[in-house]
């Protein structure tokens, strides 16, 4: 019993890159209880990051468990551990090139969306603060979610990583979305307006799904301000009244003035001004 513990073990770490992050329900996936995971660590095959939570040391001698852990790898451990997760809003936008201001030295923000997302997740030194969603903003969660090749990864510290293991992404029609729901909060007009000027090449029918699958009203509203600001090739192709743009009017920024045509407050900047309007004449 105890070789084919060990042995399974063996198989786990061999499918695992050095650095990868590993759970105790992953663990008892491979009938590793907390008693044997404990007495691996003792032998230096896993290191203990958090309570519940393992990593994959590096190499010889290992790292200390409080170590902070690059963003990527704790992203790709989570998918490895089967765990439902994405990167969307600003996050997929910025690796997809459509984010101009990204910080030297990478993001500060990682959005993460999920409805599965481990508690343990909060208690993993990062490089980035991690924020997580959920889910509710469509209707049909994993539309316009795709598999990303692992190798645009970046510098994990991994020995290797798995040739089918991906990081999953939203394409950019589900990713502006996803960040015009973080506006005002953690997402600036000036940032997300940025972001929209680049999105010149989305897809109208993939377009037309996603907000037909919207949940928010806020983000459909604010949607077809910045669509109709920019006024992309795409844009005449969507026609605002075939959604479900609510009723009344919003109040999104203290001070700011209402959009005339979608009715939500936002920076008097993103108000195109009426022909002739402030003209005293000659």
């Amino acid at each position: 019993m105890r070789r084919q513990k060990s042995e399974k073990l063996r198989d786990l770490l061999n499918e695992l890159p050095h650095g990868y992050l590993l759970d105790t329900k992953t663990l008892s996936r491979y009938d590793i209880d907390y008693r044997l995971a404990h007495k691996y660590v003792k032998h230096g095959w896993l290191e203990q990051v958090a309570r519940g939570l393992y990593r994959r040391p590096y190499g010889s001698g290992g790292h200390a468990g409080n170590e902070v852990t690059d963003w990527r790898t704790i992203t790709l451990s989570m998918i490895f551990m089967d765990y439902k997760v994405h990167l969307g809003g600003m996050t997929a936008l910025s690796l997809e090139g459509y984010d101009h201001y990204l910080p030297v030295g990478g993001p500060s923000n990682i959005y993460l969306h999920g409805d599965d997302i481990p508690t343990w997740l909060k208690r993993v030194p990062s490089n980035v603060s991690i924020l997580t969603r959920s889910l509710k903003l469509f209707s049909e969660p994993e539309m316009g979610v795709d598999d990303m090749p692992s190798a645009f990864a970046g510098d994990t510290k991994s020995a290797f990583t798995p040739s089918d293991l991906a990081m999953r992404i939203s394409q950019p029609e589900r990713a502006i979305l996803e960040a015009l729901a973080e506006v005002p909060g953690t997402v600036t007009f000036h940032k997300l307006d940025v972001a929209f000027e680049a999105l010149t090449q989305l897809r109208p029918a993939r377009l037309q799904s996603l907000l037909s699958a919207c949940t928010s009203v806020k983000v459909k509203r604010l949607f077809f301000v910045f669509a109709d600001r920019h006024a992309h090739a795409w844009r005449k192709y969507l026609a605002a009244e075939d959604f479900d743009l609510g009723s009344g009017s919003r109040e999104l920024v203290k001070g700011g003035k209402y959009h005339p045509a979608y009715h939500i407050s936002v920076p008097g900047e993103f108000i195109e001004p009426v022909e002739g309007e402030g003209d005293d004449g000659p």
